[in-house]
């Protein structure tokens, strides 16, 4: 039984169908959790289920307020953050050749740059414990591409550099960076797939079969506890082997 007692975490986007399910192992594993996402009514809802979670609305394409949010979080768990899981992620799917400059741009904004500037700035709250642990939810289409996806595909990519760029620069100081990269799971996006394309991309998947979103979750647990310490820089696939890294 995996024990997160005492420890604080940030998780964004947790309003969605892997980031409930994120919170829902987290907090039954004893941690502290600030969870943000920007629907009001779900997270007034998490609010009222969980006594020790905290919520806050964030918008994070609004860049200029991250270092503010950060802040606030490490007020909030007395300068002790030992976890940030960076969840949030749109899509914004068109062919290459179709999509708006602004269709790139948010999703490269909100998927990559906010990814960025929230890691970095809880890189400097840190630093000043010398530990903690950095969690960011990738995709499998950030390493195979997928029509229609330049712009998610990019953005997920970049953050499997960014990761792996900052697990070098702040492994000395005992900062872990690590990514988790689902596969197709089951949520809302994939219930509008057509029964036929679903059989094909099923059997594209070794075991023919979409993952739930507690099989990402239970990976993020994983990385969240001390029976990861030895791990940074890596990237752990959940995909059903649709996908070998």
């Amino acid at each position: 039984m995996i024990n997160l007692k005492d420890k604080n975490i940030i998780l964004t986007g947790a309003t969605g169908g892997i980031g409930t399910s994120i919170l829902d192992v987290l907090v039954n594993a004893g941690a502290n959790i600030l969870a943000t996402g920007t629907n009001e009514t779900k997270l007034e809802n998490i609010n009222n289920k969980y006594k020790n979670v905290e919520v806050k609305k964030m918008d994070l394409t609004q860049h200029a307020d991250i270092e503010e949010f950060i802040n606030y979080s490490d007020n909030l768990f007395k300068n002790k953050i030992d976890i940030l899981i960076n969840n949030a992620g749109i899509t914004k799917d068109n062919l290459a050749i179709r999509m708006k400059d602004d269709e790139w741009q948010k999703v490269i904004d909100v998927n990559l740059t906010s990814t960025f500037l929230l890691s970095k700035n809880t890189i400097k709250k840190m630093l000043k414990n010398k530990n903690g642990k950095i969690i960011n939810i990738t995709s499998v289409v950030g390493h195979t591409g997928n029509m229609g996806q330049a712009n998610y595909s990019a953005s997920k990519s970049g953050i499997i550099g960014m990761s792996k760029s900052l697990a070098i620069e702040y492994g000395k100081k005992n900062i872990k960076i690590n990514c988790v990269s689902p596969g197709f799971i089951i949520s809302e996006m994939t219930d509008k797939i057509s029964e036929e394309y679903k059989n094909t991309l099923k059997s594209k998947i070794s075991l023919e079969r979409f993952g739930d979103a507690k099989d990402v979750a239970n990976t993020v647990l994983f990385l969240s506890s001390d029976l990861s310490d030895y791990i940074t820089g890596e990237t752990i696939h959940v995909n059903g082997g649709m996908y070998f890294g």
